[in-house]
């Protein structure tokens, strides 16, 4: 059963700015890298459920952070279908992130007010999207649309919640574009969480790398 109410995860993302994406088959590493996004400030985790049996991952990482990092709010993405939603919530999933707008995902989310987030390309998507109940939007993918697109939406939905996924980096010059167009928060993988990270098991680096990041955005929103 999640720990956090949809509410309170759309409002932590709000507030964060930023969810880093993850993956990796290493329970211990994973662990170490929830723990070094924790520290270096970040209160999310979407684990992008890719693997072969990557639901006990996620099991175990999900275990860790209620025992040992409270208020790490734990979701999963790349989810396409009912069933494997159904699944990671009996995990304790906070939050679901899909690829595309699946209207099935957003039954069984909503049956159990858990948060889920949609890839959504069009404006049609985004308003189907919210008439079905759904509190941000992943602009997926985000290198394809650009911030031009967001403000575009945004001028006459000003209510539309955006996180682009794709395309998103640490740097100040792309970060600032993304939140000049309005955006609610930007969804981050390998620019946040390298290759080069993982292999070398730079656990502090990532740690300085979220401190920077989040207080960048904190900046670039003031």
């Amino acid at each position: 059963m999640a720990q956090f109410s949809r509410i309170e995860v759309a409002s932590v993302m709000k507030e964060n700015g930023m969810v880093p994406l993850f993956y990796h088959p290493d329970i211990d590493l994973g662990k170490n890298v929830l723990k070094a996004c924790y520290d270096g400030g970040s209160r999310l985790m979407e684990f992008t459920a890719r693997g072969d049996f990557a639901f006990e991952v996620f099991s175990q990482l999900n275990k860790y952070a209620i025992e040992e990092l409270p208020g790490m709010i734990m979701g999963v993405g790349s989810i396409t279908d009912a069933a494997a939603a159904s699944m990671f919530m009996q995990m304790g999933a906070n939050f679901i992130v899909t690829p595309s707008l699946r209207e099935d995902i957003a039954i069984a989310c909503n049956r159990r007010k858990v948060l889920w987030s949609p890839g959504c390309g069009s404006l049609t998507e985004i308003n189907k999207a919210e008439e079905m109940g759904c509190e941000i939007i992943k602009l997926f993918p985000g290198s394809t649309y650009g911030p031009g697109f967001v403000k575009a939406i945004r001028g006459p939905q000003p209510w539309t919640n955006i996180m682009p996924t794709g395309g998103v980096s640490t740097e100040e010059s792309n970060l600032k574009g993304w939140f000049d167009a309005g955006v609610t928060c930007v969804g981050m993988g390998s620019q946040l969480i390298s290759k080069d990270i993982l292999a070398n098991k730079d656990y502090e680096g990532l740690k300085n790398r979220v401190v920077t990041t989040l207080a960048l955005i904190k900046k670039l929103r003031a």
